[in-house]
């Protein structure tokens, strides 16, 4: 279970890297919680400008690891809900590189996310009703406030897979690239950041998230309350131990 979560601090740029591929970089309690201390441990470094977030140019985050996610939850507060909240914290430039699947969280942590280049055919899913689950990660906030009511409706309960250009259609996404060219534009963008004043960037994002910033953290916990509902009626019990039959 070790090196699942990798960190590389270069150039004044930590690259965070989800290394469980046998798994299409399910995130499991073991993750999110090593995830959690990387957050905090580069919101005190000062020598960490921007972070990057990233699996490889195949994929990113397939969602939660089922099988933990069923072991741990009747847990008093799950590990996920505590890597939103360490998100939703975070201080600084966040950078995501996203490549094939995204499901779930995978696609949630990017609305926390400054900057995101994703290939164009990386594969975007928020299957929380098909779980018998509702949105997490402050999504039933922040995805309606980027694109619209009715859009976040579709995508968060009918949960379609969308691709990355139709992503960056809907201004989720702020580059689509060719697959070779994923991880060394989100790097270059990345070191870009870094390289200006990091006073100027950190005041600039924190003065660009604080009209929502109160309404969001507000979100994680309503949505932590009725997901920690939800986990534990019949239909959501069956859903999730379908997939083990």
């Amino acid at each position: 279970m070790d090196n699942l979560i990798l960190s590389n601090l270069q150039n004044n740029v930590l690259s965070v890297t989800l290394n469980r591929f046998d798994k299409k970089n399910a995130l499991n309690s073991e993750m999110y919680l090593t995830l959690c201390k990387i957050l905090s441990a580069a919101s005190d470094n000062p020598n960490v400008h921007s972070v990057l977030i990233q699996g490889n140019d195949a994929c990113f985050c397939a969602g939660n690891d089922l099988a933990d996610f069923i072991k741990h939850a009747n847990d008093e507060e799950l590990a996920a809900f505590q890597f939103v909240k360490a998100l939703a914290h975070f201080d600084k430039p966040l950078i995501a590189a996203v490549a094939g699947p995204a499901v779930g969280i995978g696609t949630t942590m990017l609305l926390h996310c400054d900057y995101i280049v994703a290939t164009t055919d990386a594969k975007l899913k928020l299957p929380f009703s098909q779980l018998g689950l509702c949105p997490e990660a402050a999504s039933s906030v922040l995805l309606p406030l980027r694109v619209g009511h009715n859009k976040a409706f579709e995508l968060l309960v009918l949960g379609e897979t969308f691709n990355g250009q139709q992503a960056h259609e809907l201004g989720l996404i702020n580059k689509v690239v060719d697959t070779n060219l994923l991880l060394p534009t989100a790097l270059t963008v990345a070191e870009t950041i870094a390289k200006l004043p990091a006073d100027a960037t950190q005041t600039s994002r924190r003065l660009i998230k604080q009209a929502t910033q109160a309404q969001v953290l507000q979100a994680i916990e309503q949505e932590a309350v009725e997901f920690s509902r939800l986990v534990k009626t019949p239909d959501c019990q069956h859903i999730l131990k379908s997939f083990f039959n």
